[in-house]
């Protein structure tokens, strides 16, 4: 069986993610990866990481890190004893740039997104 190169380095990439995510929500690290600590993870050039990701998925790799990031993020905003602040300090964001940062991948801001989901359980 042909093992493709480009999925392994892909599916990696994510699981080093994920694993960081999990770091960071339990307080193991204080700060986000950059590309090249992943890269670095994979024992590969971040030019390298990001071609082979952009010509794999036809997305950069931020893509895929902003996405999972926004994920974490809404499941916490979806607590409603967890202050704004206190997400994105556990996001390792200033909580005035962790606002934009959300607007700009979610579309909405942090507390709109919140009384959304406050009429989604009212309904």
């Amino acid at each position: 069986m042909h093992f493709n190169r480009s999925a392994e380095i892909f599916q990696n990439y994510l699981a080093i993610i994920d694993q960081h995510l999990k770091d960071v929500l339990e307080g193991n690290v204080d700060k986000m990866f950059e590309l090249q600590e992943i890269a670095a993870r994979l024992f590969i050039h971040p030019t390298h990481l990001s071609n082979v990701i952009k010509e794999y998925t036809g997305h950069h790799p931020c893509f895929f890190y902003e996405e999972k990031i926004l994920v974490v993020a809404k499941d916490l905003l979806s607590d409603p004893r967890n202050s704004i602040a206190d997400v994105a300090r556990k996001l390792t964001y200033d909580p005035s740039n962790f606002t934009k940062w959300f607007k700009v991948y979610a579309g909405i801001s942090p507390s709109a997104y919140r009384k959304q989901l406050e009429g989604q359980l009212v309904a």
